[in-house]
Order: structure tokens, then C-alpha cells, then sequence
């Protein structure tokens, strides 16, 4: 019993560090956010790159919100990387205004596709856009990512990616998800004058310093991860557009949902082993953003953390209401910081039925934490095109 009661306690005290971080910069993304950014004179020349793995189905949609941009057609290239698409969409491609890398690698990953793409294209370019196949983007985009460029320091941008599509209780819930990634991990961290989180697509970098730390990327999964760690442990500050959307496809089916879970927590766990050993160093050199970065690697995916807690509730409360009674205040804090972190927007019916997807989702998280060997080896990909 002694054992147990102390699990229990050691339990508790994980969860409510989960809790209060979500907690705390969920509220922070209800604060007033400073961007000084304004219209620039300076019309830089940029680069999209769009790696494509087999996908035929969504390029065309990408490519064309790309060629519709406010934007001198004379400073920006489109740069599509096609990995294993099929021939009549590469000839399509081709003849548009486009730069089509070929690539076809043994075992195929993003970075490997941007490296071979920036060596193909040369050092013209001022600024380095990084899209996936299934993005769109409005046509102010890439004015406002030179704008922003244009503030002394800023050599790093995340834009705010949403989602594309809701035309499934699981994609809904996957928006929501991602907004909620939004408020917590970009808006709340920037608020506070920390880095916000890379997510993989919708990024901006300058040009030179993104061709240089690709070198050092080697990533099968989390791609983003490396890569955000690797440039905040160099004391690279990534900052936030939340006012500059990215439309971004989300899961349809459970299969593609498990898939791209099991990778995110392979990521995960793979980088956290690789850099908490910089930990130390970067304690003494006061390099805070980096050790926010690595206890996120530390971190409880939210819905297991929203399962685990609250199955622990009902548990207690059938053995203990007085311990049982900690954890379902506990529960009510994290549903509270969640709550806060959905935009309004997404706060309707079809939220609320689609929360019934919830305990099949947590089902599925939780049994990907005995899938995870080998995740991280070889590339997972999900596929797109909304059905």
C-alpha cells in the first residue's frame, strides 16, 4: 500500500506540471501580443519549397494559390520537389511557371528532399518559404512574410496554419487540435517573449540560415522537431504570425489519424533522448527557450493526459473520494485550459458531437506508446485529398 500511495503522489505531481503549463500559456494567449512589422520597401527574393510524396491529388490546388500571389513574379520561385508522383502530373507541373526538382530516394524524408532542392536552385534567394503539398496559401502571404523580414532580427517566422478542411467528426477534432497547438504552443509563447513551435509547414527563414542548419537535419520523422530544437539551441528566436493564415489539410480516418500519431510520438520521445543531454550547457548560458523546448519533448501528449487523468478520477472515486477528488479538480483545470485555448469560432455543435470521437482517439494514442519502435526509422507518410 505504501508503494501505491506513493506512485499515486508521484502520478498526481506529473500531471498537475502537465496541467500548469497548458494552463499558463493557454491564458497567455489571451494577452495582447506586440508585432512591430510594417510595410517593407524592400521587396526580397523568396523561394517556396513544396516537397510532394506521392501527392498527385492535392499539388495542383498548392501550386495554384502559390502562382496567385500579390507578389513580383520576378522575386519569388516556386520550387516543387516531386518524389515518386506520377508522370502526368510532373509534365502538368512542368509546364507551368514552376521549378520542378525530380527526386527518388531509397527511403524518402523531407529533409532530405530540401537539402537536394537547395542544391539545385543555388543561394539567389533572401528567404526560404517551406509549404507542404496540401497547403494553400491567400494571396497577401507572401507580402506579409517580406514585411515581417523586414523587422531588425527576425530571421525565423511560423505562420498560423488551420485547417482546410471539417467534413469529418475527425478532422473537426484535429482542427481543434491544432488551434489549440496555436494558442498554447505559438500565441502563449510568443505573448511571453519565448519561441514559438515550428509545425513542419508554413515557416519562413532566411534563406542562408535555413540552407545551413538543413545540412545538420537528418530527421526520418519529426522534421519539425529537429529542426526547431537544432535552431533554439544555436539561440535562434522563432517568432509568430498569428494574423497570416496557412490552410492546411487535416486527418479524415482513423487509419491516417493513428499513423500520423504514432510518428508525432516517436518524434517526440527520439529527440528528447537526443538533446537533453544539452540541457546543462544551455542552463548556463541562460538559453531558457531551449529548455522550454526540451520539457515539451518531456510533456504528456494532451489526449492521453485528458484520458489518463480522468480514467484515474473514476477510478478513485470507486476506492478513495478523497484522493479521487484532487485529480477530478485536476481534470476540470486541464479541460478549463483547453476550453480557453479554441477559438470561438470552432465552439459550436459540431464540436460537441465530434467530442464523441475522443475516447476511440485516446484509444488509439494510447495503444501507438507500444507501437513506437521503429517509428521514427522509416518515413510514415499520410496521405491527402479530402473525400
Amino acid at each position: 500500500m505504501v508503494v501505491l500511495h506513493w506512485l499515486e503522489i508521484i502520478l498526481f505531481v506529473v500531471a498537475v506540471l502537465n496541467v500548469v503549463y497548458l494552463l499558463m500559456f493557454s491564458i497567455a494567449s489571451h494577452l495582447h501580443l506586440e508585432r512591430n512589422s510594417s510595410l517593407s520597401f524592400v521587396t526580397k527574393r523568396i523561394a517556396i519549397l513544396i516537397p510532394a510524396y506521392k501527392e498527385d491529388r492535392v499539388i495542383m490546388e498548392c501550386v495554384a494559390s502559390c502562382m496567385n500571389q500579390n507578389y513580383p513574379t520576378d522575386k519569388y520561385d516556386i520550387v516543387v520537389i516531386s518524389d515518386r508522383m506520377k508522370e502526368g502530373t510532373d509534365q502538368t507541373l512542368s509546364s507551368l511557371p514552376v521549378k520542378l526538382v525530380n527526386v527518388h530516394f531509397e527511403n524518402s524524408t523531407k529533409a532530405k528532399a530540401l537539402n537536394f532542392a537547395m542544391d539545385q536552385i543555388g543561394d539567389l534567394y533572401d528567404i526560404a518559404v517551406v509549404l507542404d503539398a496540401d497547403n494553400v496559401i491567400y494571396a497577401d502571404f507572401l507580402q506579409n512574410i517580406n514585411n515581417f523580414f523586414s523587422t531588425p532580427g527576425v530571421r525565423i517566422v511560423q505562420a498560423h496554419r488551420k485547417a482546410k478542411n471539417l467534413n469529418t467528426n475527425l478532422s473537426v477534432l484535429d482542427a481543434v487540435s491544432e488551434e489549440i497547438n496555436n494558442s498554447i504552443f505559438r500565441l502563449g509563447h510568443a505573448t511571453m517573449g519565448l519561441s514559438a513551435a515550428l509545425i513542419g509547414s508554413g515557416m519562413a527563414f532566411n534563406y542562408t540560415l535555413f540552407k545551413e542548419i538543413m545540412l545538420s537535419i537528418n530527421a526520418v520523422g519529426g522534421f519539425d522537431r529537429a529542426l526547431e530544437l537544432s535552431l533554439i539551441k544555436e539561440g535562434e528566436k522563432i517568432y509568430y504570425l498569428q494574423d497570416v493564415d496557412v490552410l492546411d489539410e487535416k486527418v479524415q480516418s482513423h487509419a491516417n489519424f493513428s499513423d500520423q500519431r504514432r510518428r508525432w510520438l516517436s518524434a517526440q520521445l527520439h529527440y528528447l533522448v537526443e538533446f537533453i543531454a544539452d540541457v546543462p550547457n544551455a542552463v548556463k548560458k541562460g538559453n531558457w527557450d531551449f529548455c522550454d523546448k526540451v520539457f515539451q519533448q518531456m510533456s504528456i501528449p494532451r489526449i492521453i493526459l485528458l484520458g489518463v487523468i480522468f480514467i484515474i478520477s473514476l477510478v478513485f472515486s470507486f476506492i478513495k473520494w478523497t484522493i479521487a477528488l484532487k485529480w477530478w479538480i485536476l481534470f476540470l483545470i486541464l479541460v478549463l485550459a483547453l476550453f480557453l485555448a479554441i477559438p470561438r469560432t470552432l465552439l459550436n455543435k459540431r464540436l460537441f458531437v465530434a467530442l464523441f470521437e475522443l475516447p476511440y482517439s485516446f484509444l488509439l494514442m494510447f495503444c501507438n506508446l507500444f507501437r513506437l519502435k521503429g517509428a521514427n526509422k522509416k518515413f510514415i507518410h499520410t496521405s491527402h485529398g479530402v473525400k
